[in-house]
């Protein structure tokens, strides 16, 4: 076996498609994002003879509580086979120590089962101590039911809003327009000051990748001319994927019609799947996420539940970000 780099985008989407399509943050497309934020990347691909058995893009996070090693959504493997893991992590090892790093981080879209977490754990990976992100908890409805079947499976209170937004006149924008953008872009912020999360970075970057080859759009909600709710999704693999949102303070229910468009989009796009994107768990009712997921979860569907992220520390330095990390969820409610 051998782990080397792989520089077609063909090659490295054709593994992708056919065994880790659902994993947005293993695309190539995520790749070009990262890269044009200037982030160190390596799209990584595992070899068994001529044949790539797995992938993995990679990327050098440089954070000040001490340097790592990221593979979101990912390492994908053909099979989970243990041979493919240590060979993996061997030649991860050496990137590490060369990249001055303190450990790796994985988030592999794997069941969050016992089989799982002692396979891992046997590998030398421990819990991560981030609060759960990266959808590893989501919240998912399937489109292939008609529109009218879907209506009818929201909560009652959902419906309601929706037709409420219908009746008093919003007016909705599915838009490519990089002016839309900038409205999107100052809504958000304006999310994030009131809401007290910090913003995503690299969000313009995102649209314009993926908006450059079809696969993300902006929908605005729009009442008396101003912009009150805005959704950023993107279409990787055979999802529709709420992946950024925004909104002001209003009485008119704008966010239910720009979502039920969205949802409405995605069955014209023909994908299988809306993805809400993160929610919280049901045992936490103050978790920061608890009104969020109340909203997603009014639209109807069900919950999919991946393994919490995983760390192998490298150097005994990883005791640092580890503790730092512990504190900042402990603060926040997570």
């Amino acid at each position: 076996m051998t782990l080397r780099e792989i520089t077609s985008s063909a090659q490295w989407n054709t593994f992708w498609e056919s065994y880790g399509a659902n994993a947005l943050f293993q695309s190539w497309l995520w790749g070009d994002v990262l890269q044009a934020r200037k982030e160190k990347i390596w799209r990584l691909g595992l070899y068994e003879g001529s044949t790539v058995v797995g992938i993995a893009l990679t990327t050098l996070v440089a954070a000040k509580r001490g340097r790592f090693l990221h593979v979101r959504h990912g390492p994908i493997f053909v099979e989970q086979k243990r041979e493919y893991w240590e060979f993996f992590l061997s030649h991860m090892r050496d990137l590490v120590k060369e990249s001055n790093a303190l450990f790796i981080r994985i988030s592999p879209l794997l069941a969050d089962t016992s089989d799982t977490r002692q396979t891992l754990s046997a590998l030398g990976f421990t819990r991560a101590p981030v609060h759960e992100v990266d959808g590893e908890r989501c919240w998912v409805l399937d489109l292939d039911a008609s529109e009218d079947a879907i209506l009818a499976a929201m909560r009652k209170t959902t419906r309601y809003e929706i037709r409420q937004a219908q009746k008093l006149g919003v007016e909705i924008i599915v838009s490519r327009d990089e002016n839309d953008l900038n409205h999107f872009i100052k809504l958000y912020q304006s999310t994030a000051r009131r809401q007290g999360f910090v913003e995503h970075q690299g969000i313009r970057e995102e649209y314009e990748i993926f908006s450059g080859v079809s696969q993300a759009t902006l929908i605005l909600g729009t009442f008396q001319g101003e912009v009150i709710a805005g959704a950023l999704i993107l279409f990787s693999g055979n999802q529709a994927i709420y992946h950024h949102g925004a909104s002001i303070r209003s009485e008119v229910p704008v966010s239910y019609l720009v979502q039920w468009e969205a949802i409405k989009l995605g069955k014209i796009r023909g994908m299988k799947v809306y993805n809400f994107w993160g929610i919280a768990p049901d045992d936490k009712p103050n978790h920061p996420w608890r009104g969020h997921t109340l909203f997603k979860k009014g639209f109807g569907g069900r919950e999919i539940r991946y393994i919490h992220s995983q760390d192998l520390p490298v150097s005994p330095l990883y005791i640092v970000p580890r503790t730092i990390e512990t504190f900042r969820r402990f603060v926040k409610g997570y």
